[in-house]
């Protein structure tokens, strides 16, 4: 277990402008306004503000070297563009290769939780300047593939050496490397597309119980009857936090690839002031430890919109179905 961390404590990143994902989007959501559900909740819910641990199972820890000071100055000048090729985010990072920074690795994460088939960071057009602390971010992008191995991350990058050392490092294995482009996005377009259950909910009381009716529905029609208790769990914890906090529309997400089940939970702003509660402590650490304890592992991704990604992996054994398009059905089942 980590330490306590709150979901928007760990989005000072957002400092700054954001980089824009164009590009149509697939959000097939439903909208919904009044429910009646019969369901009863599986546990009482107290509607409270909790902070969220990044859980990390069977991590390998991310080590981000400190640039000198002269350095630092220099690494402002990395530059990330991005563009979307058949729902794969490529971002063009353009600069030297040895002033790589978090930037890079912020540019990922807000390309990830836009939900894409895949990211592609095209380093061709970086200078040479290789240094160890440069590999070093670059293969952090493969928690993220090892959290959630349905998006692909793929590296391509014309420098044979970096490609060796990328798939040598324990997070880098888990990237896809390639040395164009081209090679790159192809690479994500063979990977096989999920079926993605999308669904809206409105910021008010009844949002849990709604998330928990669609997840149940959902995961019937996936014969995981056995993990509804979990994840019914676990959505409302998610969606009762993001409703309190927020105060924005949630989009809900329910993905399910390679044995594991991914939900979601997306708002689009920061917490309104009103709605910040003054000691969350002691609720917030019962609705972790369930969150923490149901889930294989679990964490944050920022938004561009200033929002969050609040995620959370469950394991799910059963037969994996795939999507035979791009389209992402709506809570109805229809696209």
């Amino acid at each position: 277990m980590g330490m306590w961390v709150s979901p928007l404590a760990l989005l000072p990143i957002l400092g700054g402008p954001c980089p824009h994902i164009p590009g149509p989007s697939n959000r097939g959501f439903a909208i919904v306004q009044q429910l009646h559900i019969p369901q009863t909740s599986p546990t009482d819910l107290d509607h409270r503000a909790f902070p969220l641990l990044t859980g990390d199972a069977s991590s390998v820890p991310v080590v981000r070297p400190a640039l000198s000071a002269g350095r630092a100055g220099k690494a402002r000048q990395l530059k990330v563009r991005t563009c979307t090729i058949d729902q794969v985010v490529v971002l063009d990072v353009a600069g030297l290769l040895g002033e790589i920074n978090e930037n890079l690795d912020r540019a990922i994460q807000l390309a990830l939780a836009e939900g894409p088939r895949g990211v592609v960071c095209d380093l061709s057009s970086l200078l040479e300047g290789i240094e160890p602390g440069a590999v070093e971010i670059l293969a952090a992008a493969g928690r993220h593939v090892r959290d959630w191995p349905a998006v692909p991350v793929v590296v391509a990058c014309p420098d044979p050496r970096l490609r060796e050392e990328l798939l040598t490092h324990p997070l880098g294995r888990h990237l896809i490397v390639t040395e164009s482009t081209s090679s790159a996005i192809s690479a994500v377009l063979a990977t096989p597309v999920l079926i993605v259950e999308r669904l809206r909910l409105a910021p008010n009381p009844r949002a849990p119980r709604a998330s928990r009716d669609f997840v149940a529905r959902i995961l019937k029609d996936w014969q995981l009857d056995r993990v509804i208790p979990f994840a019914s769990v676990v959505v409302s914890r998610l969606v009762a936090a993001s409703s309190l906090n927020a105060g924005t529309a949630i989009d809900l997400s329910v993905a399910w690839n390679a044995g594991a089940l991914r939900l979601t939970v997306r708002d689009h702003g920061p917490a309104r002031p009103s709605q910040r509660l003054p000691d969350p402590d002691l609720q917030g650490r019962g609705l972790t430890v369930a969150v923490a304890t149901l889930s294989r592992t679990y964490g944050v991704l920022p938004t561009a919109d200033g929002g969050k990604v609040v995620w959370a992996v469950l394991d799910a054994p059963g037969q994996q179905r795939h999507a035979t398009s791009n389209r992402m059905r709506t809570a109805n089942g229809s696209p």
